[in-house]
């Protein structure tokens, strides 16, 4: 298993499962609700869009080499285009976006931009 996308998709699978379950945790021990809030499409958007845009990156690293840093930017921006496509129109369905709504996309979304910026940091490292 020394593919990096593999083991890229796995620790994003894992790491957003888990931070998933701790979410949903909290949400009951505050004793809020659990699954609204497009929370479950949020996580799994999330995680479809970081290992879309890194296999993008590892398959484009020989031919793009230069320029992966600007395609890196330009998956941050598809991530938030589809926030604004996606979850904003439904977030802001009552006029206005809670805190419980914001955490449940910017959550997932935090974690994949952190887990998919260190481990492309490390794996770009290992090109050269």
């Amino acid at each position: 298993m020394s593919n990096p996308f593999t083991r890229f998709t796995i620790k994003a699978t894992t790491v957003l499962a888990v931070a998933f379950c701790i979410h949903i945790a909290l949400l009951k021990s505050f004793q809020m609700p659990l699954f609204e809030n497009k929370i479950v499409l949020s996580y799994v958007v999330n995680l479809v869009l970081v290992v879309l845009i890194f296999g993008f990156l590892y398959v484009s690293k020989k031919k793009f080499k230069d320029q992966l840093g600007f395609l890196f930017i330009a998956g941050s921006a598809l991530k938030f285009g589809v926030f604004f496509v996606v979850f904003y129109p439904l977030f802001k369905l009552d006029g206005q976006i809670s805190k419980l709504e914001f955490a449940s996309f910017f959550v997932p979304y935090g974690l994949g931009l952190v887990l998919e910026t260190f481990s492309l940091v490390k794996w770009l490292n290992k090109l050269d």
